[in-house]
């Protein structure tokens, strides 16, 4: 059903998934199984739980604190219609987006045209994290990215100011930052 995500698991407080205390949603299914994943459960599309968007937007305004919800995964675009009508409904009540992708932000684009919802959902993301985790390129020290290949990509205003609020570790290799800038259109 179009109201309904496929959640492989809920965090409803974390500050380990985006700045500020989080609501950290992880959907189910991810093609990209990358090596080392540290959610491999959320590999096959089948399992987890199914939720309403009215019950997670219920669960997620029980915490006045929250500063907004991420999209984990699994790989949240593979529900990506749902989502966008989850982080719209959140957007609405002035929480912020993050969302981490297992693809590029140059596939998505590229797919947006073929598959339905992924636009809306870029739309409605004001940080995204993107690229596989690779575990060769595994950073500890990194916030909020798991391997130096991943991107801290700002899609909105909001976005330039989550990036603001991380601040990156002195002394080793960066992680690329790439800002939203005043009058850019990404999506």
């Amino acid at each position: 059903m179009a109201d309904t995500i496929r959640l492989a698991s809920i965090l409803e407080e974390s500050i380990a998934d985006g700045p500020g205390l989080r609501f950290v949603v992880f959907a189910q299914g991810c093609p990209h199984r990358c090596r080392g994943c540290h959610n491999p459960q959320t590999f096959l599309s089948v399992g987890g739980r199914e939720f309403t968007i009215s019950r997670l937007l219920e669960l997620y305004r029980k915490n006045p604190l929250s500063r907004g919800i991420t999209l984990s995964g699994g790989e949240p675009f593979l529900q990506a219609g749902p989502l966008a009508q989850l982080a719209r409904a959140v957007h609405a009540e002035g929480g912020d987006i993050v969302t981490y992708s297992g693809y590029r932000l140059e596939q998505l684009l590229d797919m947006a045209d073929r598959a339905d919802g992924i636009r809306a959902l870029l739309t409605e993301t004001d940080l995204l994290i993107d690229g596989p985790f690779v575990l060769a390129r595994r950073s500890l020290e990194h916030p909020f990215v798991g391997s130096l290949n991943q991107r801290l990509i700002a899609l909105s205003e909001k976005g330039d100011r989550l990036l603001e609020d991380i601040v990156m570790p002195l002394g080793v290799p960066p992680v690329e930052r790439i800002r939203f800038g005043v009058g850019q259109k990404i999506v």
